[in-house]
């Protein structure tokens, strides 16, 4: 069954909702490795187990929102049934080398989600 996978934090000041999250939620908050302009998120749930992991970057446009990534075996499929079942295709599937490939959808309602399948063998 598909679940949320990630989710994404845009961001004007990344140092400001880097403190706001580390302070309100205990989240961990780490850079990733390299050049890419992205913050790893770590969370965990009630009990203190591992949960859903996220992210943070600068907003790359006004009005974004945060969005949560649904894992799927196969980004192609779901997005030709987002389609039949009236979504739009926001942003197409994209590859993340190194880590799988994203795409982003406005479901019937008016709601953006993203889809995320994983493939650490992905390149540019």
């Amino acid at each position: 069954m598909a679940t949320i996978a990630h989710f994404d934090i845009p961001v004007d000041n990344v140092e400001r909702a880097k403190r706001f999250y580390e302070s309100l939620f205990d989240w961990t908050i780490e850079k990733t490795p390299g050049e890419m302009p992205y913050w790893f998120i770590g969370t965990t749930d009630l009990n203190g187990q591992k949960s859903v992991g996220g992210g943070m970057a600068k907003r790359e446009k006004a009005g974004q929102q945060i969005t949560n990534f649904i894992g799927v075996r196969s980004i192609a499929e779901c997005l030709e049934r987002v389609k039949d079942l009236g979504g739009d295709v926001l942003q197409p599937k994209t590859p993340i080398p190194g880590w799988g490939h994203l795409a982003v959808c406005l479901d019937t309602e008016g709601n953006t989600f993203g889809l995320w399948e994983e493939d650490q063998k992905t390149k540019a």
